[in-house]
């Protein structure tokens, strides 16, 4: 019942729609279609195409004019490229010359030497101050251990807060050390990868302006002839950067020898006093050390007594007994300086 009332329903909504062949001869004669259209809003005005009917010959020779320049920068950009690249290529075949400062090429080689020094010292301070920081905190772990013993082990308490004392005493200077080496570190990266890279920059300038200026060169002395005035003004231009970009690093070079000698002379003098201070266990002169070049970071000195110095009374003591002091271990014979003189032999009888 209700598959026919849908197929009857399907049917009279046929029956409204016009005939194809009417509803098209309306279409093409021009007549309006009897379809129900549905109600839109006009554009509003800010939607109107512009009109450009006024400035459309001023807007078309800037368009023109924009183009045109950049094509040209384009063109000289791959002409400049291409003599560049073939003036390197021949001078790596020997088939040309090339302008020479020897005595600046000399100091730059020598500069990009000592940068790859100072990036393998400053690679293996890094490596120490890590090995360090990793022994400092076995230290400091170490400590703890051996004051948690002394409180369990009333016989041995003595023995093992004379070694806590020691590891605490130890990691304290060895924070000091730390401090210093971090100081060493940042000031030579920065010396290394800020400063001499900075002037290592105005170099690689100054050595493309230099090919540059070859390669024109070296294509007026292959041309021959009477050259047109543009091609020596374009040369001279050349010439006169190259011998700016010359000078200014040379002046560079010699800012940066100034500057890297006084920085050097005062991190090299911290890390032999830091360094030497701590392994010998004068911590009095380690933090002296840091106190004088004014290093950031390190750990202020604390009042503390010598490990050895300082008496613990054992908790089973009388009240009136003289306390007992850490056992002092006596030092490691030391080896002689010289070989014993041997014995004089007997007289002969």
């Amino acid at each position: 019942m209700s598959k026919w009332q849908s197929e009857r329903s399907i049917h009279e909504m046929l029956k409204d729609t016009p005939p194809l062949r009417e509803s098209s001869d309306s279409i093409t004669s021009g007549t309006e279609a009897k379809f129900p259209t549905s109600r839109s809003m006009p554009f509003p005005p800010a939607y109107a195409p512009p009109d450009v009917s006024q400035n459309s010959g001023a807007g078309n020779s800037t368009l023109l004019r924009a183009g045109s320049t950049k094509l040209e920068s384009l063109k000289n950009w791959g002409v400049s490229t291409y003599k560049c690249t073939r003036q390197l290529l021949y001078e790596k075949l020997g088939k040309t010359s090339r302008t020479v400062d020897t005595d600046l090429e000399a100091k730059i080689e020598s500069l990009r030497e000592t940068q790859r020094k100072y990036n393998g010292v400053l690679r293996l301070s890094s490596a120490l101050a890590s090995q360090l920081g990793a022994a400092q905190h076995t230290q400091r772990a170490l400590g703890d251990a051996f004051a948690d013993l002394a409180q369990k082990s009333p016989e041995l308490q003595n023995q093992f807060l004379y070694n806590a004392d020691t590891q605490r005493s130890l990691t304290r200077n060895g924070e000091v050390l730390l401090a210093a080496l971090h100081f060493f570190n940042n000031s030579l990266n920065t010396l290394t990868n800020k400063t001499i890279e900075d002037t290592l920059l105005t170099i690689r300038q100054y050595e493309a302006a230099r090919v540059e200026y070859d390669a024109y060169r070296s294509e007026l002395e292959a041309c021959g002839g009477n050259p047109g005035e543009a091609v020596l003004a374009r040369i001279e231009r050349h010439r006169r950067h190259y011998e700016r970009l010359r000078d200014d690093s040379a002046v560079k070079l010699q800012l940066l020898h100034e500057n890297r000698v006084k920085v050097m002379n005062k991190q090299l003098l911290l890390f032999h006093n830091a360094v030497s201070a701590y392994f010998s266990g004068n911590n009095v002169a380690l933090e002296a050390a840091v106190r004088h070049f004014s290093v950031p970071g390190a750990p202020h000195a604390a009042p503390h007594t010598a490990p050895h110095a300082a008496p613990h009374t054992a908790p089973h003591a009388a009240p009136h007994a003289t306390p007992h002091t850490a056992p002092h271990f006596p030092a490691a014979p030391q080896p002689p300086l010289s070989p014993p003189a041997a014995a004089p032999a007997p007289p002969p009888s």
